[in-house]
């Protein structure tokens, strides 16, 4: 029996309808989501706000990858959280002036709680830095992305 190859590139697509100015329906795959404007951006606030969703995505994004960083490394995550905090430059979204470097600055908090030691904590942050894509994404487009770890180490019964 012949061993199946998995593509290392492929073609991915999403539709998208906007019933109002603001608001985005998406569907991708079989799930659909919103992306939406505040009330006080005279938006419906039925999602976050497409600026609040390139975060939400690096998010999720990390906390896929590191959890498989993890698991490469034998480390098992008995719990993890994911903060984030960023700083934007309004005036290209406020049509000002263009802007090069949107995102000046990203944080995120990346609290676990594990029995691995530190050695394979760090190799998990490392790869996690290397393969992270959104992550790069980000860090090419010239935005400071800072990962702050807090390990907490379970307590025996």
């Amino acid at each position: 029996m012949a061993a199946v190859r998995m593509k290392t590139t492929v073609t991915q697509r999403l539709e998208a309808t906007c019933p109002t100015h603001s608001r985005t329906e998406i569907a991708v795959r079989d799930v659909t989501s919103v992306i939406d404007e505040p009330l006080e951006r005279h938006g419906t606030n039925l999602g976050p706000t497409p600026t609040e969703t390139l975060i939400c995505a690096l998010v999720a994004c990390t906390n896929v990858i590191g959890h498989k960083c993890a698991a490469k490394h034998g480390v098992d995550f008995a719990a993890m959280t994911i903060g984030a905090e960023w700083q934007l430059d309004r005036r290209g979204t406020q049509l000002m002036e263009e802007v090069d470097v949107p995102f000046i600055k990203i944080r995120l908090t990346i609290d676990v709680t594990t029995d691995a030691d530190e050695e394979a904590i760090e190799k998990v942050k490392a790869d996690l830095h290397r393969f992270c894509p959104l992550a790069k994404v980000v860090r090419a487009a010239g935005t400071e992305l800072e990962e702050v770890w807090t390990v907490h180490r379970p307590t025996g019964g």
